[in-house]
């Protein structure tokens, strides 16, 4: 509910002041946690699309949008917090402004936002949802425009799960997996996906080699999962070597690195898996 004094213009001076104190109080609070300024700062539209990948965009209209869902910003991730509240007074009067005209019931125009997934992104109307937050709102009218990704847009609650997802897109558009390949290859360390990709690679380059045909991306993709990996994953489960919360991927790099350094070959079979159990399983 809006506090109201009977003064619009000392009731939005109040609001502006109140956002600011919680905004205080919830950065210290971080700092006290040793959070980082991604648990409290907006997130970046551009770092979001740059590690999900942009594939299309295309207009949706005007649609009345959940605050809660706004996470982020197109250009002033510094100037509101992830509750779009103000890190400092420097746009005041406007912010005070707004709150005024929010409360004696002017018509306030729809803000521009982009949507990913279920997240949107503020283009244009910052103060405008910032004061609409302050004031208890629930949802605001926006004009929005959705942009399709390369990966799903799910996980990005923070910015430091935008690199995993970027490596990972990296090594998906590499290495074109799909279906079941898709979701089991996955790892999570970031530059993994990288030693991944150069792995399938140089797998494909070998087979190529062997057989005196080339294969497409996709062909590779497919033929290494379930010629390599799947079969390799599986000696690794009946050696009893995966670690406890060690993800199948992860347990094959590394017990395909034990063996290059155990034998120099790329071979698998039972005693090549017994001397890498003999390295002990790995514990995290």
């Amino acid at each position: 509910m809006m506090r109201d004094s009977g003064s619009p213009r000392v009731d939005a001076e109040s609001d502006f002041m109140r956002a600011r104190r919680q905004q205080f109080l919830a950065a210290l609070a971080a700092r006290l946690r040793n959070d980082t300024d991604d648990v409290v700062q907006s997130l970046s539209f551009d770092e979001v699309v740059e590690a999900l990948g942009r594939r299309a965009e295309h207009y949706l209209g005007i649609k009345v949008i959940p605050l809660d869902a706004i996470v982020g910003s197109v250009d002033k991730m510094r100037d509101f917090d992830r509750r779009f509240r103000p890190t400092s007074a420097v746009s005041r009067q406007r912010w005070e402004r707004l709150s005024r005209a929010s409360r004696t019931g002017e018509d306030i125009p729809p803000i521009d936002v982009y949507q990913i997934g279920d997240y949107y992104f503020v283009r244009d109307g910052h103060h405008r949802v910032s004061v609409a937050r302050s004031l208890k709102l629930d949802v605001i009218e926006a004009r929005v425009t959705a942009i399709e990704t390369f990966l799903a847009p799910v996980g990005i609650a923070a910015r430091s799960d935008l690199e995993l997802k970027y490596w990972r897109r990296i090594m998906l558009q590499r290495v074109p997996f799909t279906g079941e390949a898709r979701a089991a290859v996955a790892v999570d360390d970031p530059f993994d996906y990288g030693v991944i990709a150069e792995t399938v690679e140089a797998w494909a380059t070998r087979t190529m080699h062997a057989e005196g045909a080339y294969m497409d991306k996709r062909t590779m993709a497919a033929r290494w999962y379930a010629e390599e990996f799947a079969p390799v994953v599986k000696l690794i489960e009946e050696a009893g070597v995966r670690g406890d919360d060690e993800r199948p991927a992860e347990a094959y790099l590394r017990v395909a690195g034990e063996r290059y350094r155990l034998i120099r070959d790329h071979a698998w079979d039972a005693e090549i898996m017994d001397a890498v159990r003999h390295k002990g399983k790995k514990r995290r």
